[in-house]
């Protein structure tokens, strides 16, 4: 057996120790009172000091220098044994940190990628603004240098975790001469600081996952830009590159076990088959039909995870993967589901108000991470070679480009 066969086989094993015994014993010794944001900082800790984080990121700012081959045995031991709780982890770890990790300097890497990997500061992303949805290149948040600093002024919203954020990757117009393209740059901002305002936005869930943001006179050192200055849309693409994959791997990635609503995971199949078993519907035929291709779908996108692929298409199947189990949920309870109102006190309850959350919930998943319209542009351009959507001319100036 080759030397490198031998060591997959024994990072499967501790892969397999560490979520068969060492998490759910350290689960079980939580305080049942510590909160969402507590138990997710545990968790990554955990899995840090176990040599389980970061493994193919560079050895010398934290990670483990591991081949792909790793990552691809971690996916597949540790599918459905994560708990919930990492989708606080979503951004800073599936996002930010990568984009550091492939553009940032020696000195961000080394001051943000092993806190992160470890949990000890979380991120948020932000992207969108009133005005810059889809089309975001058109983002009129200011970047202005000041000696040592950027001073930073404007708004952005739909920005997710962004009440319990230190970190922020931040896309802001540094020269409005240039095409709206070519005149931004991403840096990292720091959220505790006068000049940023964060302001919830409440759900039709009823939490408030979403938030915005308003900047006002923000600094930043002057170097924690990531990339080139005026070169933020080839690191906000690389960043959208990872977001995507990340979307599919982290939707199929949780803790059957959990009925938890972190994060914008589709219901676990195996959670549905319970479901319909205590509602006296397994024998049912249809029901066994879409519960067979929730499965097959599952593993999709499971699958798509170890290939490569454009993100877009994981992204677009994990979306249809959590629309498709919700209807199955709703169905296998009745019409008015998402009105349930219970009591999470009592375990008797928690199952009907998980369902109710996820039911109402899946809807956004065609918008977070880029609409499906724009994923399907993305694919028809990128991979098919289709012309490019109409739009203004790319080299025109942002200052002179029409605005409402």
């Amino acid at each position: 057996m080759a030397s490198g066969d031998t060591e997959l086989d024994d990072f499967q094993r501790k892969v397999k120790t560490f979520f068969h015994q060492t998490l759910p014993e350290a689960l079980d010794q939580q305080s049942p009172s510590a909160s969402t944001l507590e138990r997710a900082k545990n968790w990554r800790q955990l899995l840090f000091d176990h040599g389980l984080a970061g493994l193919d990121y560079p050895v010398d700012c934290g990670g483990l220098g591991l081949s792909p081959a790793f990552n691809a045995v971690y996916q597949e031991q540790s599918r459905g044994l994560v708990p919930r709780e990492e989708a606080v982890f979503g951004i800073s770890v599936g996002m930010a940190l990568p984009t550091i990790r492939d553009h940032g300097s020696d000195e961000l890497k080394q001051r943000f990628i092993k806190p992160g990997l470890r949990g000890d500061e979380i991120w948020c992303q932000m992207y969108s603004e009133p005005g810059a949805g889809s089309d975001l290149a058109s983002l009129g948040t200011k970047a202005v240098l000041d000696g040592d600093e950027w001073i930073i002024s404007g708004q952005k919203v739909w920005t997710s975790g962004a009440q319990h954020s230190d970190f922020a990757i931040l896309l802001a117009r540094t020269d409005t001469s240039l095409p709206k393209h070519r005149g931004i740059t991403m840096f990292v901002l720091p959220m505790h600081q006068d000049g940023v305002d964060v302001r919830p936005l409440v759900q039709m869930t009823g939490v408030s996952e979403f938030n915005e943001i308003f900047l006002d006179e923000a600094r930043i050192p002057r170097s924690w830009v990531v990339g080139e200055v005026n070169g933020g849309w080839a690191t906000a693409v690389a960043l959208l590159a990872h977001e995507r994959r990340q979307t599919g791997v982290a939707s199929m990635s949780g803790d059957e076990s959990q009925l938890s609503k972190a994060g914008r995971s589709p219901i676990p199949v195996a959670q549905l088959i319970d479901v319909a078993r205590t509602r006296d519907r397994i024998t049912d035929a249809t029901v066994r039909q879409e519960l067979a291709r929730l499965h097959a779908g599952e593993r999709i996108v499971a699958w798509l995870g170890h290939r490569d692929v454009s993100p877009s298409i994981g992204k677009l199947w994990r979306t249809r993967q959590g629309r498709a189990a919700a209807n199955v949920a709703g169905q296998l309870a009745f019409p008015a589901s998402p009105a349930w109102r219970s009591d999470l006190g009592d375990p008797a309850n928690q199952l009907d108000d998980y369902l109710a959350y996820h039911i109402l919930n899946c809807r956004g998943m065609s918008l977070g991470g880029g609409t499906d319209e724009i994923q399907r542009n993305t694919l028809g351009e990128r991979v098919l070679g289709l012309p490019r959507e109409p739009g203004p001319d790319r080299s025109t100036p942002f200052n002179q480009l029409p605005t409402n």
